[in-house]
């Protein structure tokens, strides 16, 4: 069984939870995601199944739509509402006005200090591990990028609160950014809830809940959800040759007249079924990935 499923998540789970999940359900250890999703978050997960997992860099990922919810009047040491609280103050005076006027400084190419609470690696080991242990090492700011930062749903009071609609590219915390803005409002501020709605051309609308796979057979899932693999890609594509195919399933390049539209990653089908990922050099395709073993040459008619 091979391909890609769009599930819709819960929520109280890990991204490896989710994956360990849908690997009892469908009865296949070869199952991974592209994308940690944190456990309080709902929404999106994009999983890939059997050799498909080695697709997943190739995966339309970006952008991510989130919306969030962020509460303002109280920080906290995870920057979201699972941690312990490290600062108070009165948010009333803040208004609906003033949050929306702030929101163009987190829009574009912005900085992020990552979080303690997160996957990111210092020396070997994964920050949430550190700080498990009490421990706060310094991280370097990284370049995120938000494309569009909307804000609604305000709530004024002590704890005012807003809905915030975020489409953004990867690598970006949204709890981050809900500290940062209360920062630049001279607030504290943490984010109390999170739903992802998309991650690329996966849609939350066309997602599969996560308690609803678990009532399928794996029949019904293959059938009905699980998204062929030369469906899953944003790659130019490029239609091979049964004679091309026996040399791409061999590792081997095929010629082409013209560059594609992109050479880092190509993808070759064979009678509409995806065969490789190749990159164009010189006229030729090379394949990287190959996602059958060799064929045997075709036979004469």
């Amino acid at each position: 069984m091979d391909g890609i499923l769009n599930i819709d998540t819960p929520g109280g789970m890990t991204s490896h939870d989710v994956v360990a999940q849908v690997r009892r359900a469908l009865k296949t250890k070869r199952v991974g995601h592209a994308g940690t999703l944190d456990p309080d978050a709902t929404g999106v997960l994009v999983i890939a199944v059997g050799i498909a997992t080695r697709l997943l860099p190739h995966l339309p990922t970006e952008p991510k739509e989130y919306v969030a919810r962020i509460a303002f009047g109280t920080a906290t040491d995870s920057e979201d509402a699972s941690g312990t609280v490290t600062r108070e103050a009165d948010a009333s005076r803040l208004t609906e006005g003033v949050l929306r006027g702030i929101l163009p400084r987190f829009t574009g190419e912005i900085e992020q200090i990552p979080p303690m609470v997160s996957a990111v690696h210092h020396e070997g080991r994964r920050l949430y591990e550190l700080a498990r242990e009490g421990v706060t090492v310094d991280r370097e700011a990284r370049k995120v990028t938000v494309y569009t930062l909307r804000a609604s749903d305000f709530q004024e009071g002590e704890r005012a609160e807003a809905t915030l609609q975020v489409s953004c590219g990867g690598g970006t915390y949204i709890r981050t950014l809900c500290a940062d803005i209360g920062d630049a409002l001279g607030l504290p501020a943490h984010m109390k809830a999170l739903r992802r709605d998309a991650v690329g051309s996966f849609a939350r609308a066309d997602a599969l809940p996560l308690q609803e796979m678990l009532l399928l057979g794996t029949d019904a899932i293959a059938r009905d959800w699980l998204l062929p693999l030369e469906r899953a890609l944003d790659l130019p594509t490029v239609a091979i040759s049964d004679d091309e195919a026996v040399r791409v399933s061999r590792g081997q390049s095929v010629d082409v007249l013209l560059p594609p539209a992109r050479t880092d990653a190509v993808a070759l089908l064979h009678r509409e079924r995806l065969l490789a990922v190749a990159r164009y050099t010189d006229g030729k395709l090379l394949p990287y990935r190959v996602f059958t073993g060799p064929m045997a040459d075709p036979q004469p008619e």
